[in-house]
Order: C-alpha cells, then sequence, then structure tokens
C-alpha cells in the first residue's frame, strides 16, 4: 500500500503528490496516521531556498499530530507513558544526534550536532514518509514520541506548533523574572507563544509588536499587555511607548521572534541597561544588518543570547504548561487555514503572504 504526500522537490518549484511506499516497521518504530501537520515559517523559507543542506526532494512537515496505526516493540512514549494504537501523539522532530561529539556530550546541545538530521527538513523524500504533509509518518527508532495529555485535542497542539516550543525556549533562555516588562517582536507563532509563556512565567508586562491587526488581537488573548502595531506605529514612537511605560529604561526583556533583520537594531534599542535580548525568529538566513557594538550592547551591558531550534525538554514542558493551562493559552485560536494534501501550495503562499497565522495541512 502507497502513502500519498506533498513533496518539495526543490526550491520555487510547485509542490508535487507523490505515492510512496509504506514502510516495512524496524524494532522500535512507530508508524502514525498523519492528523495535521504545520505549516510554519521555516517551510517557506525552505521553498525560497533560504536553509542551506536539504536533500531535495524532500516531504516538509516537522511538527505534526498524529494517530498511532501501529508500532514494533513500542509500548511507551518517550516519558514513561503506556502508548497503543489509537492514542494521539507527537513527536520531537530532532532525530540521530550523535550523543559522542563536543556539542552533545560537553556542551550539553545536542541541537548543535552535527549529525542530527530534522524530520520535515534533513530526509530525503527517497528515505520514505518522513515529514508530516503525508498520510501517515514513520517514526525511526529513536524519535522520541509523546503522547498528548488527554486534555488536549489536535489543534491545541498544533494551533502552536513548532513556534509554541520555540517560544517557549526563547523565554526559558531569557532568564526572565517575576515582575519583568517583555517586548517581544513579531506576533507569528513563535511571537504569540513567547508572549503567552512570558506571562504565564510572570512577567509584569507583556508588550508585543507586529502585524496585522488580527495577530495583534490573538497576542492579546494570549497574554499581552499591550500591542504595537508595526505599520500603524513609526519605530519612534514604539520607543516612545515602551518608554514612557517602563518610566525611561526600556524592557527587561526583548525576544525576537520577526525573522526581520530589521527588527534587530529596534529590539537592542528598547532593551534596558543591562537587560537581556533573545534572538530566536533568524532560524534561517535572511540577511545582514548594521548595528552599533559600542552603543547597542557593550555601553549598554546587555546580554544577548541566541536560541536556535528546540531541545526535548521545550516540547515535555510546553505541553505539561498547555494542558494545565489550557484556558489561558487558547492555540487553536491561531489556525486559520487547513489544507488538503493537494492544496500544500496554496498554503504556502497563505503563509508567506500572511493571510493566515498558522496553517495546517490535513492529509486524512
Amino acid at each position: 500500500m502507497s502513502i500519498r504526500a506533498a513533496i518539495m522537490t526543490e526550491p520555487h518549484a510547485p509542490l508535487e503528490i507523490w505515492d510512496l511506499d509504506d514502510p516495512v516497521l524496524e524494532p522500535g518504530s512507530v508508524l502514525l496516521e498523519t492528523v495535521a501537520s504545520e505549516v510554519c515559517g521555516t517551510d517557506v523559507h525552505l521553498h525560497e531556498g533560504r536553509l542551506s543542506g536539504v536533500p531535495f526532494p524532500i516531504v516538509p512537515g516537522h511538527v505534526s499530530i498524529g494517530r498511532i496505526l501501529e508500532s514494533s516493540g513500542v509500548t511507551e512514549d518517550a516519558v514513561g507513558q503506556p502508548i497503543a494504537p489509537g492514542d494521539l501523539a507527537t513527536f520531537y522532530d530532532v532525530h540521530e544526534a550523535c550523543y559522542a561529539c563536543y556539542h552533545c556530550l560537553v556542551a550539553r546541545q545536542p541541537n548543535r550536532c552535527a549529525e542530527r538530521r530534522v524530520y520535515g527538513i534533513t530526509y530525503s523524500a527517497h528515505e520514505g514518509p518522513l515529514g508530516g504533509w503525508a498520510e501517515r509518518i514513520y517514526l525511526k527508532p529513536g524519535v522520541r514520541i509523546m503522547k498528548l495529555p488527554e486534555q488536549l485535542t489536535p489543534d491545541d497542539v498544533i494551533g502552536g506548533g513548532c513556534g509554541l516550543f520555540t517560544g517557549f525556549g526563547a523565554v526559558e533562555r531569557s532568564g526572565l523574572e517575576m515582575g519583568d516588562t517583555v517586548v517581544v517582536q513579531g506576533s507569528g507563532p513563535v511571537g504569540l507563544s513567547a508572549a503567552a509563556f512570558a506571562a504565564l512565567r510572570g512577567a509584569g508586562l507583556v508588550i508585543v509588536i507586529g502585524a496585522p491587526r488580527a495577530r495583534l488581537e490573538l497576542a492579546t488573548d494570549l497574554g499581552a499587555d499591550m500591542v504595537l502595531a508595526l505599520h500603524d506605529d513609526s519605530m519612534e514612537q514604539r520607543r516612545e511607548r515602551v518608554h514612557e511605560v517602563t518610566t525611561g529604561r526600556g524592557a527587561d526583556v526583548v525576544i525576537e521572534a520577526s525573522g526581520n533583520p530589521a527588527a534587530i537594531p529596534e529590539g537592542l534599542d528598547l532593551l534596558r541597561a543591562g537587560g537581556t535580548y533573545v534572538v530566536a525568529g533568524h532560524y534561517t538566513d535572511t540577511g545582514g544588518v548594521e548595528i552599533n557594538p559600542h552603543v547597542d550592547i557593550n555601553r549598554k551591558h546587555a546580554d544577548v543570547r541566541g536560541q536556535w531550534g528546540t531541545d526535548f525538554r521545550h516540547v515535555v514542558r510546553a505541553l505539561s504548561l498547555l494542558a494545565k493551562h489550557k484556558n489561558r493559552l487558547p492555540f487553536a485560536k491561531v489556525i486559520g487555514g487547513r489544507y488538503r494534501l493537494d492544496q500544500a501550495n496554496e498554503a504556502l503562499k497563505d503563509v508567506a503572504s500572511l493571510a493566515v497565522t498558522k496553517a495546517i495541512i490535513t492529509p486524512n
């Protein structure tokens, strides 16, 4: 039996529908029936050729929800919960880190391991259904699977998508303390998640800068106290507003979640002296920008940190908080469009144009 999948054959080319072979399950593997897979900004960047080393053709879709169809000797998820056919699950998209190199063993940063593979990004379609834009997803032995908490629906999770975990990781990386003023640059899925978890962590004030207006309304629903419209307010007006509510100091924490290089100088300018700036939105190369190291970083005594991707702990902890605080974290609202496999090109176009905040592929 074959598996229908939407295939990204190369950058800029229209996606095609292929039939892939049903995998033969290896010991320790799991086969999921795809319930929903997200279309995120990274998928748009993949299609634009902004990420190097991608083994086209690929099956996109690195964060997905599926129903367990069968497994080969797998009776528990990665944290010890029993799993069985019919259960809803997600999985950590990063796989095959070597756990023998410096980054894995010493730096404890397996997301920087040179051997790591990522579902929907660094596996070729010729290797099998190793991405979410397919009727079924093959989870190779060792992939960390997580059973969905029973309180959560697939929409609750996929509405956040990879942004759910990246935003969580960015807030953790910031070292945010209770009562801090936080500015989030960007109102896409990563920015919305960062704002939500900053509020949940105890920020005294959460300010989101973004566009369009519908996304700012979502930011308010998810915990933002103030929103500043990117196209309605000038950079100087945004600066004045942030300084007004911080008695001239600037924000304690600024999280960049826009993916736009132009956000970096503004973010550093909005940061108070001694504050922390986390860059989480530049997973792919969108170009450079000019900053003044003396004014923007050194004299300001700024703590500048990168957050590239996520660790498995972010998946576990974000899902735990999402299950506990479902009413405060209505990520299902973020879903703006549902698309069949044969509508994948339309989904990419809608995400790229900001016509929807979160698009999901529903193959079945």
